[in-house]
């Protein structure tokens, strides 16, 4: 049987330290993978004068599987964001986030086990209609819903919570005020919803939902909502677990699937072995469920909550004084 190849997107910044730790990782577990390397972000604007090569799109489109770390889209010069470009090109729909308390994260809670479920390539973020007026005074941009696109990703999120053996789905919308877009979003989660008798369903405004999630985030399972409120709302979750360093992000469309850490490439510690490679880990993680290898997937997971519950050799943000490398090998030891 030969091995599955994995297209691998170091990425910029911190990216290639936290995608080395999990190549490493994934191979002391005996994933047996191929890595084929390609470049996006500043790295690939340095090399080849590009942000997304074409070299990089023909790889993702071929392999189907790939592992990025963070990437960088310059500023207020005129560049389409690469990750929403990504999702456009390949139809990656459903944007999955979940966030697990670790212990010994010096997170504010403990109990914590949600997953985000979020729309990926339409609503605010569909880049349609974006102008400024001449005089500078006024500025648009249109949303847009379809109800193909919010009858996929309910049903991927239903289908995920029974896949999951998860109790609830609560569908977060602003239908009370966008009556046409989040209304037509939540008219069509309504009606999925009553193909999954056996799952709980709760509807939210996305507001009471930021507060209640502060207030009683156990009480949270499967949250499934638009673009822009799940943007926000993963957030929001990462922030209850210890951060973005520790949440992962999985795009996932019918024919190819990118797993990702959510931060940033952190530039001002790049390079300099401080950085916490649980999100890219933890997103390899989501990789092996996603192909069936639940047994690495689990036995990754175990060995990074034994290192993180125990203090030995973490990283800065989880309250050690070790760095990416000494966290890594904490974590193959285990292994």
């Amino acid at each position: 049987m030969s091995k599955r190849t994995i297209t691998v997107i170091p990425g910029d910044g911190i990216g290639p330290s936290i995608i080395d730790s999990a190549i490493k990782i994934l191979d002391k577990a005996g994933c047996d993978f191929e890595y084929e390397f390609a470049d996006a972000g500043l790295a690939a604007l340095e090399k080849q004068g590009e942000l997304l090569p074409q070299r990089t799109l023909d790889m993702i489109e071929k392999n189907r599987i790939t592992l990025k770390g963070p990437l960088t889209t310059p500023v207020g010069e005129g560049f389409t964001s690469i990750n929403v470009t990504l999702r456009k090109k390949f139809g990656l729909y459903a944007n999955v986030r979940p966030v697990l308390s670790f212990k010994g994260t010096q997170a504010r809670y403990d109990n914590i086990d949600i997953i985000t479920v979020r729309e990926n390539t339409e609503g605010m973020y569909s880049g349609l209609g974006q102008t400024v007026s001449e005089d500078g005074a006024t500025a648009e941009a249109t949303s847009i819903i379809t109800r193909q696109g919010a009858e996929q990703i309910t049903t991927f999120a239903y289908e995920l919570a029974r896949k999951e053996g998860r109790k609830k789905v609560t569908i977060v919308h602003k239908a009370n005020i966008m009556k046409s877009t989040s209304g037509l979003f939540l008219k069509v989660a309504r009606e999925v919803s009553q193909r999954y008798p056996d799952i709980t369903t709760e509807e939210m405004i996305v507001d009471a939902t930021c507060m209640k999630l502060v207030m009683n985030p156990e009480n949270f399972d499967v949250i499934v909502t638009t673009n822009l409120f799940g943007d926000i709302l993963s957030d929001l979750c990462a922030g209850l677990v210890g951060g973005l360093g520790m949440a992962p992000g999985a795009n996932i469309g019918k024919n190819a699937a990118i797993f990702e850490a959510v931060h940033g490439s952190a530039p001002d510690i790049a390079g300099k072995n401080l950085a916490n490679p649980t999100s890219v880990i933890l997103a390899s993680i989501q990789m092996l469920e996603y192909l069936g290898m639940s047994d690495k997937a689990q036995a990754i997971r175990a060995a990074v909550s034994a290192v993180i519950e125990e203090g030995d050799r973490t990283t800065r943000d989880l309250g050690g004084t070790h760095g990416t490398s000494d966290f890594t090998q904490a974590v193959l030891e285990r292994l």
